[in-house]
């Protein structure tokens, strides 16, 4: 594992894998800034980053899909700090388990706005605190839905799907010392994935289990990797998602 301490973003950070890979990296010394909307679990998180590593980690309530909060934000870690090493675009959200047709417009713009719009914004106000020192690693999750599809995931399909193309594209244009890949986290047992499974989440890891593969992968990411599609953990084991069965997968 990188050995150097690195200042991370890390969004969506309030529960699920992104507060499990703010802690983690935190427990090696890494200075966390993350945003979330919830502030009684960003309070909460403030505390265990605390208590994993004494540092000043910067936590704030910022929505994703505002561009002027995400503006004021990296303003902010600016001043503050100057520049950061990662940002890990984790935020997201999906749909109900619905047809396409079933879904309400509402339902289908909140997903876009938040794992599509929601990541540029992040990118769009970030990506330049890296270029003046013309290094850094930038993760966007994608998911296996990124490549393939689920029938009642039309919306999160959708999504990742243009996550991958954002990635892929960026990746064309950028500095040659800074990295940008999509990263495919596997399924998780999180909330969500509990609230579809039921007992049958249980199955599948936990995201601290998980947080300790994605760490390591993600401080030992490369300029060789970019424009690339990393998965954490190899889905090969993982059940055949071309069913309608299969519940939309959240990296949340």
């Amino acid at each position: 594992m990188a050995a150097t301490k690195k200042t991370v973003l890390i969004t969506g950070v309030t529960r699920g894998i992104g507060r499990a890979l703010a802690l983690e990296l935190a427990k090696h010394g890494h200075l966390i800034i993350g945003c979330g909307r919830d502030k009684t679990n960003l309070d909460s998180l403030q505390l265990q980053l605390s208590n994993a590593s004494p540092q000043n980690h910067l936590l704030f309530i910022a929505d994703v899909k505002s561009d002027d909060s995400i503006r004021q934000m990296a303003h902010t870690v600016r001043d503050k700090l100057g520049s950061l090493d990662i940002i890990v675009n984790n935020a997201g959200v999906n749909t109900a388990n619905l047809k396409f047709w079933e879904v309400p417009g509402e339902m289908f713009d909140n997903v876009i706005d938040i794992n599509i719009k929601g990541a540029a914004n992040v990118l769009r106000h970030f990506i330049p605190l890296m270029l003046p020192r013309n290094q850094g690693i930038i993760v966007n999750i994608s998911s296996l839905y990124g490549r393939s599809v689920g029938p009642l995931a039309s919306a999160y399909c959708a999504s990742k799907w243009a996550i991958e193309g954002l990635s892929k594209s960026i990746a064309k244009k950028l500095p040659n010392g800074i990295t940008i890949v999509a990263l495919d986290p596997g399924i998780i047992n999180t909330d969500m994935a509990v609230a579809y499974f039921g007992d049958l989440a249980s199955q599948y890891q936990s995201p601290q289990e998980w947080a300790l593969k994605a760490t390591s992968m993600i401080l030992n990411i490369t300029t060789a990797d970019n424009g690339a599609t990393l998965i954490v953990p190899d889905p090969g084991d993982l059940p055949n998602l071309d069913t309608e069965k299969r519940p939309e997968v959240s990296n949340n």
